[in-house]
């Protein structure tokens, strides 16, 4: 009975849906490996033996590998989204052209990302990767850049959305409730890209982020989208 109330309980069914979509096995991975980093930064900087630290650092590195081989052929998905937001005339003109810079800079990301793909796994080395790899972080930074951009202009219009809703009248309060739930939505994609930026800048140098920091901030942001997921597939 016990076991029978745990397999039918609506929480599994919810896991077993959220465990079926790509996105949220990326981002299960995706917590696990920059948790990984920051903990074997962590050990190192308090001065444990390589032997505690190893199991940490093979976790980062096989994750993060995984996580690589899952993204092959994902940038078609962005290229798609970029060409709809474009088509997209009645859309705001700033969220449309953030919107086309955002899909595109991941397009170019996973693009690159994906043409370094047989030097990372030792399958064929070649001399160009580490140049197409930094190319691939300029990318990603760039579309971090464009939804940054967009988050903070779409807040600022519900701001002012907000601040013309009269809740006197009878649908005052629906889309009050409404535009409040978008911006508890803009404020998390906000803080989740603000953290997801660490990540380039600090491979590209732009910015002297330790190993640490950078675990974390990427811990952070998966959990976020974790929790997006999650409640995607409920």
């Amino acid at each position: 009975m016990v076991a029978d109330a745990l397999i039918y309980h609506p929480t599994v069914s919810h896991y077993l849906k959220f465990v079926a979509t790509t996105v949220g096995r990326d981002k299960l991975l995706r917590t696990l490996q920059y948790f990984s980093r920051f903990l074997a930064w962590y050990l190192y900087r308090t001065n444990h033996p390589t032997s505690s630290i190893a199991p940490f650092d093979a976790v980062k590195k096989q994750f993060g590998m995984a996580r690589k081989l899952m993204r092959v052929g994902k940038f078609v998905e962005h290229f798609k989204a970029a060409a709809v937001a474009s088509d997209a005339k009645m859309m705001d003109p700033v969220l449309r052209y953030t919107a086309v810079g955002r899909q595109l800079g991941y397009a170019m990301y996973m693009v690159l990302d994906n043409a370094t793909v047989l030097d990372a796994t030792n399958i064929k080395k070649f001399a160009t990767a580490q140049r197409l790899s930094r190319r691939a972080y300029q990318a990603w930074f760039t579309g971090i850049s464009f939804s940054i951009a967009s988050s903070i202009y779409s807040l600022y219009k519900s701001r002012e959305r907000a601040a013309k809703i009269n809740e006197k009248e009878g649908e005052g309060a629906v889309e009050r409730k409404k535009v409040e739930r978008e911006t508890a939505a803009l404020k998390l994609q906000l803080v989740s890209d603000l953290c997801d930026i660490t990540i380039p800048a600090s491979a590209l140098g732009w910015a002297n982020f330790d190993d640490g920091f950078v675990g974390l901030a990427g811990t952070v942001s998966s959990v976020l989208g974790v929790y997006t997921q999650w409640k995607k597939t409920a």
